[in-house]
């Protein structure tokens, strides 16, 4: 699995983080210029719709359960925005990436940052790096595959526009070409009525889907970072050019500095980082 810790990325950054944020407190007449939001005095933040765990828990983000609410609500709190001062909207995955004016300050749903949507909306720094994991029954005949050449026969799905479907057909190049879904929840009822073999999601998902959402599901192993397949580091989305986002990074440093990311990611997702790796070959 990569191995990429935000807290040596971002560390280098906690030096300097707390001076920038004496510059985007959400009641300052300087912070508003300097780290603008849509609503005064208020942080509007996007997830998903539905939010799956163990990112947002049971479907609540102002609960701050799970790791994606907990980490935006640490965010909002370096920026100077009390918690009754965050408002979530819902958006759909492909909607909160497409170009023009959005309803949210930023959003997160598992965004992997890619050059591509890079030219619609601007991403913070990532918050968290993790790989892509393969999801079938315990009873299919590959789930103790090791390698991507065992996996060509399988009938894939995924959700559409994500890199999990771009995986798919980059790097394990299935015989028959995969079946893309509007959201995981499709792909999800699509494996669990066996109408495809498996599905690829980032590896927290698969480690949720295969304990709690599909029984006699299981994770069959996870794909290793490499030139070929580099693995996802989640970013915020913003609107594209969006200032706001340099005092989101400021944050994380701040976040990555303190320790506190690295406590929010334990407590959300250390039971959901382990899984073989399958090879590339």
């Amino acid at each position: 699995m990569k191995q990429r810790s935000l807290r040596v990325r971002l560390i280098a950054f906690g030096a300097v983080a707390m001076l920038g944020l004496a510059a985007c407190g959400g009641t300052d007449d300087t912070a508003s210029s300097e780290c603008p939001t849509i609503s005064e005095s208020t942080l509007t933040i996007g997830t998903g719709n539905p939010a799956y765990e163990p990112w947002v828990v049971g479907d609540a983000p102002e609960s701050k359960e799970g790791f994606e609410a907990a980490v935006a609500y640490a965010v909002a709190a370096e920026l100077g925005y009390n918690d009754d001062q965050v408002v979530w909207v819902r958006t759909g995955f492909d909607e909160a990436i497409q170009p023009g004016a959005k309803n949210f300050d930023f959003n997160l749903q598992q965004y992997s940052i890619t050059e591509e949507r890079k030219a619609t909306v601007s991403f913070s720094d990532p918050y968290y790096s993790t790989n892509q994991a393969l999801v079938a029954f315990a009873d299919s005949p590959v789930a103790n595959a090791t390698s991507v050449s065992e996996l060509k026969g399988l009938k894939f799905g995924a959700q559409a526009g994500t890199t999990s479907l771009e995986f798919i057909t980059s790097v394990i190049q299935p015989d028959a070409e995969p079946f893309a879904y509007d959201d995981n929840a499709g792909a999800k009822a699509a494996l669990e009525a066996k109408q495809i073999d498996a599905i690829v999601v980032d590896l927290p998902t698969a480690l949720y889907i295969s304990a709690v959402e599909i029984e006699g599901s299981k994770v069959v192993g996870q794909f290793p970072a490499s030139d070929v397949a580099p693995g996802d580091d989640f970013g915020m989305v913003f609107d594209l050019d969006n200032p706001l986002a340099a005092c989101v990074n400021t944050a994380l440093a701040a976040l990555a500095g303190n320790g506190k990311l690295a406590e929010i990611e334990n407590e959300w997702l250390a039971a959901y980082t382990g899984a073989p790796v399958i090879s590339l070959d």
